[in-house]
């Protein structure tokens, strides 16, 4: 699909997931429907005074099922479309689309044009769908320029609901809801009403305008997630924390980073350690931030090994951790830059 080639230009790219079924009225099941005929079912996306292409990933792929292979499909169609288009929105399923926005902010180096990740949580062909709302608003920013014709938001984000939040920064926070995505500890980029309003000073840009997007495709998922409950069992733990073929694992711990105070724990969390792998401390809070020296646990923690996540969310540490175990071979570099601030992902 071409349009006016001396437009602003765009990259609609459809992974899957619920904005691109509509219901085949023999049967009325839910099916694909053709995203080169999208401005047939979103014909408000002809009003913008953009040229809009669409390229769909075959075969779609439930977001539920996503893997690195999407990620890296991604980011090499980023980059090799790069120079042909102002702005790439990323239609995805709802369930993984903060960790796919969280990866791909992380392997989208020196961005400077949008990448905006968006969907919905009915069809696009239903009547009381919000795809068409997620999308057009999505398209809008995306095409959006400043004072001086720059991308307004060359960030990896996602549009939901009204709102525009970075990418390493959201979570999905409602199975159900139309305003299902949250930004618990940054504020969102953009909020979409009459008008869409933009907090410009919160927006990153590369530090160099002339920088060339940079992809990394490195990324080791050799990562594991212990939530720790009321009841966890020392062979649970020690399978987790100890478990071969595990380089780093994330603890998503109580409140400020606490967990059991019981010597097993903490003597297995500092055997991990020692045996190299890389503990990070994550809060299963919503909002707030780990902070290790608040309480005697904490401290345990941080004097076995583990280091803090801050105000991270789960997304954006797993994102990170694949990030950086690709990038180093040595846990102790790992350590080192998993308190550096690389996409806004952490507050200092």
């Amino acid at each position: 699909m071409r349009q006016n080639p001396g437009k602003t230009s765009l990259l609609l790219i459809y992974t899957g997931g619920t904005i691109g079924m509509k219901e085949r009225p023999s049967d009325q099941t839910l099916v694909p429907f053709d995203f080169s005929q999208i401005l047939e079912e979103v014909p408000e996306l002809g009003k913008f005074a953009a040229r809009i292409d669409a390229r769909s990933f075959d075969p779609l792929i439930d977001s539920s099922d996503v893997e690195p292979g999407l990620w890296l499909s991604l980011a090499s169609l980023i980059e090799q479309e790069y120079d042909n288009y102002d702005g790439f929105v990323v239609l995805h399923g709802t369930d993984t689309m903060a960790y796919s926005a969280a990866t791909l902010g992380f392997m989208l180096e020196n961005l400077g044009k949008p990448v905006i990740f968006t969907g919905s949580q009915l069809p696009i062909g239903q009547p009381r769908t919000d795809g068409k709302e997620n999308l057009v608003s999505a398209v809008e920013i995306a095409a959006a320029k400043d004072e001086r014709s720059r991308a307004r938001v060359p960030e990896v984000s996602i549009f939901f609901g009204a709102r525009l939040l970075r990418g390493v920064r959201a979570t999905k926070v409602n199975a159900t809801a139309f305003d299902a995505f949250r930004s618990p500890n940054h504020p969102a980029l953009a909020e979409a009403g009459i008008s869409i309003r933009y907090r410009d000073a919160l927006i990153r840009r590369p530090e160099r305008e002339d920088a060339p997007l940079r992809i990394h495709t490195k990324l080791d998922t050799r990562v594991a997630i212990l939530k720790v409950h009321p009841g966890i069992t020392e062979q649970v733990a020690r399978n987790v924390l100890l478990g071969t073929g595990i380089r780093a694992v994330i603890l998503e711990t109580y409140g400020s980073g606490n967990a059991i105070s019981k010597p097993w724990f903490t003597d297995i969390v500092r055997e991990a350690a020692d045996r190299g792998k890389v503990l990070f401390n994550i809060t299963q809070c919503l909002a707030g931030e780990v902070d290790m020296d608040l309480y005697a646990t904490g401290r345990a923690l941080k004097d076995a090994g583990v280091v803090s996540g801050g105000d991270m969310t789960t997304e954006a540490a797993l994102a990170k951790l694949f990030h950086l175990l690709g990038e180093e071979a040595d846990a102790e570099r790992v350590k080192a830059r998993l308190s550096e601030d690389l996409r806004g992902e952490i507050s200092k």
